[in-house]
């Protein structure tokens, strides 16, 4: 099932088996959720995704909407919309049980909203370089896509990132350009909703957040686990913000104890009949 459509927009789907036989119970799923731009499910299916099913996790990656082979409307985007997206997937895949909500970034982000949304529905968080969506997060969040709008498509800015980061990473640059300027993305997303420290404080599931101690939100670090009852912070050092890609054996270390640590009692159900269902 390559593609499903949940709450009106078609999603490109990836899904991995479990490949773990050993006895004991159900085994849990895991939803991937990536980040904004450029990036898609990519970035876990080729990181996380395989040791998660090796370790006897149902896997769920899927792109955001907008994003590599999902459907790019031109609004709807939401964190709500986000939030829905996800309820909408899961419906749509028969996934009825506790799931466990792994983002990096954005998708990160929509993780908390939709653990607040749907609490009965998340077994356990592990966050990459993310924060979850307050009103700080919304004004930090609106410049920064107000001026990826306005100035990547630019031929100096793209010269520059071309030169200086490589013909790959100024192709994705172009990529993500095009993403902001055909839709409303970057004016929708940072109004939310957004969550106070009431809302926060509701959100009582385990949370694993993971930065790299070189970027620039390890500041969040401090905050998240005075907002969040149930919040462990794990830093991992001479990493910035792009610690998925540059360190994903590191990731994959605390991620995987995390989840088998958290199994829920009911586990979700509507598992693939085979492994990599689907191709990309």
């Amino acid at each position: 099932m390559p593609f499903v459509t949940a709450n009106g927009a078609r999603l490109h789907v990836q899904r991995l088996a479990a490949k773990s036989t050993e006895p004991g119970p159900e085994q849990p799923t895991v939803v991937f959720i990536h980040g904004l731009g450029w990036d898609s499910l990519a970035s876990f299916y080729f990181t996380l995704g395989a040791p998660a099913a090796s370790a006897g996790c149902h896997v769920v990656t899927y792109d955001l909407r907008g994003h590599g082979k999902s459907e790019r409307p031109a609004h709807g985007y939401t964190l709500g919309d986000a939030v829905a997206d996800l309820a909408g997937l899961l419906d749509e895949l028969a996934i009825t049980g506790p799931v466990h909500l792994v983002g990096n970034c954005f998708g990160g982000t929509v993780a908390f909203s939709f653990a607040h949304r749907y609490p009965e529905r998340v077994a356990s968080m592990v966050v990459i370089e993310s924060e979850p969506a307050t009103e700080a997060w919304s004004v930090k969040l609106r410049e920064l896509l107000g001026n990826a709008t306005d100035h990547l498509l630019h031929p100096e800015v793209l010269n520059w990132i071309s030169e200086n980061r490589g013909a790959h990473t100024a192709r994705r640059t172009v990529a993500a350009g095009k993403i902001f300027t055909a839709t409303t993305m970057a004016t929708e997303i940072p109004r939310g909703p957004l969550l106070g420290e009431a809302e926060l404080a509701t959100i009582d599931c385990p949370v694993l957040a993971i930065f790299g101690s070189e970027s620039d939100l390890v500041q969040v670090a401090d905050r998240l686990p005075r907002l969040l009852p149930s919040c462990k912070v794990a830093i991992i050092e001479g990493r910035d913000h792009s610690v998925l890609a540059e360190a994903p054996q590191s990731v994959r270390e605390l991620m995987v104890p995390w989840i088998r640590r958290h199994r829920p009692q009911h586990s979700a159900v509507g598992a693939p009949e085979a492994e990599g269902e689907g191709e990309r």
